[in-house]
């Protein structure tokens, strides 16, 4: 059974996900250094031995953690209605317990908090763009009440943002949370496209994959999955890969500079994707190691044994332009290392 995130997200591989699989074949253990939604994990056609996921967004990791450990709980704080003050509310407060929660997510791989995951997915299902919970803007809380201040303070704040009314449906940015000493949150529009977002009731819970309920599917598919919060590195050593077998590793890093909207990540480097690239590069001939690297055409340069594989993404809210053409969704490549199966040949009758 495949399942799919309960919310939308920019950079998501779902549509690659069957490629992705039929080139990594069964594999022993699986590894996602850059998390974000899942997609692939969660489309994979069969489950292997061992998975570790990470990211460095604590709140992706703390949703992923809770829905796993605590659905109920977590869906509770999920349910809520579209509320544009509450939405402007709880942006602020989840902002002021980033910090906490990642150092937390970092230093116990047991911990997790379903208020802030259930508030988190709640308000990126109605978040219009970037921004959502990436400490940026002019708007403070002062005594339980959001104020503007002047940008000269240098006062932590947020950016407001108002409901969305249109038809176009949801759509968010793929977000990595701000660990730098940015200054605020951003307050935006409430998406109010297409219907309610996560709220889903409290019904049919049952406590494996054969359950109706969404939450509940997911937290069974995600119970023996190692959730992890930091650098991508960390999961990227022999001790996590090669000694338990056959290792399928999905490298989705952030765009190169050149090939992404300013700002549209909030943890980040100048440099990741091309450090991705060369690691990837450098473990490319271990036979115990299918690798999948994923980017834009013209991105990474790879030797001649990683084949190339273009294909065709959504092109969702996120990735519009303003004559309404979306062309990068068209330069979305997959450089697969030497050991990854070979495509299966069409077969003539």
């Amino acid at each position: 059974m495949t399942l799919k995130a309960p919310f939308a997200w920019f950079g998501g591989k779902s549509r690659a996900a069957p490629l992705i699989w039929e080139r990594f074949g069964e594999v022993d253990n699986y590894i996602e250094p850059f998390a974000g939604s899942l997609a692939v994990l969660l489309g994979a056609p069969r489950i292997a031995s061992l998975e570790t996921v990470n990211d460095a967004d604590g709140f992706i990791c703390n949703f992923w953690r809770a829905l796993a450990k605590a659905p109920e709980e977590l869906e509770k704080h999920a349910d809520w209605p579209v509320n544009e003050n509450d939405l402007h509310a709880r942006h602020v407060w989840l902002v002021e317990q980033r910090a906490d929660l990642t150092a937390r997510l970092e230093g116990d791989p047991e911990f997790y908090d379903p208020k802030i995951a259930g508030w988190w997915v709640w308000g990126i299902s109605m978040w219009i763009g970037t921004g959502w919970c990436s400490g940026e803007g002019a708007w403070v809380r002062k005594d339980g009440v959001l104020q503007k201040v002047d940008k000269k303070q240098r006062i932590q704040g947020v950016t407001r943002q108002l409901p969305e009314i249109s038809t176009t449906g949801r759509g968010v940015h793929r977000k990595l949370v701000n660990l730098w000493n940015g200054s605020g949150v951003h307050r935006k529009l409430v998406n109010l496209g297409n219907g309610c977002g996560v709220h889903r009731k409290l019904v049919n819970l049952g406590n494996d994959l054969n359950s109706d309920h969404e939450f509940m599917k997911l937290a069974a598919r995600l119970r023996d999955v190692r959730v992890c919060c930091g650098d991508w590195t960390r999961v990227c050593g022999p001790t996590v890969t090669t000694r338990h077998g056959i290792t399928g590793i999905l490298l989705d890093p952030p765009y190169s500079d050149e090939d992404r909207t300013p700002g549209c990540y909030t943890v980040d480097s100048g440099t990741i994707s091309r450090d991705v690239r060369d690691w990837a590069v450098s473990v490319g001939d271990n036979q115990m190691l299918r690798i999948a690297l994923c980017g834009y055409e013209g991105e990474h340069q790879m030797p001649d044994d990683w084949e190339c594989v273009e294909w065709t993404a959504v092109g969702g809210y996120g990735g519009q332009r303003k004559d309404g053409k979306n062309l990068n969704k068209y330069r979305e490549r997959i450089w697969f290392s030497p050991h990854c199966l070979k495509a299966r040949q069409l077969k003539m009758f």
